[in-house]
């Protein structure tokens, strides 16, 4: 079951975060398809948040072909994602990591920038493709670089 913690100084929506603790919970193997989320009565009484927005959160879930809703039952997973299970031997060469990390002194914040830093570095973004020009703007700017009509 997901243990869903909302940090309201974040500057994140709070259905947002319960998305990305799902998801979280989905790649690390916590939640697998056929377990049921907490109900949106769970969420609010452990949360205090409203329950209009843990269904928003879980409609985009829905959405996303994560879950789906059975009326009366509950929401339940319906996919996975990724394959980082919670026992990997990289979760736990990654703690000790963390552990060395904060022992010489660095902040989260630190250590938040040196990861992101290295994921940036190690697991690129694909290359959003442009949109090709159309032959009458290729050619006005071939003919006239300079923005010369003559």
């Amino acid at each position: 079951m997901v243990d869903y913690r909302i940090d309201r100084r974040s500057g994140v929506a709070t259905y947002v975060q319960i998305v990305q603790q799902t998801k979280q919970a989905l790649r690390l193997g916590e939640l697998v398809p056929g377990d049921k989320l907490p109900t949106a009565r769970e969420v609010v009484e452990a949360t205090a948040v409203n329950p209009n927005t843990v269904l928003k959160a879980y409609r985009e879930l829905e959405r996303e072909g994560l879950v789906e809703a059975r009326r009366g039952l509950g929401t339940f997973v319906r996919r996975s994602l990724g394959a980082a299970p919670a026992d990997s031997p990289l979760r736990a060469e990654l703690e000790d990591w963390a552990a060395r990390a904060r022992e010489s002194g660095l902040e989260r914040e630190d250590v938040a920038a040196l990861f992101t830093d290295v994921l940036a570095k190690h697991f690129q973004a694909p290359q959003v493709p442009q949109a090709p020009q159309t032959s009458q703007t290729t050619r006005t700017h071939q003919a006239h670089p300079q923005g010369d009509p003559s």
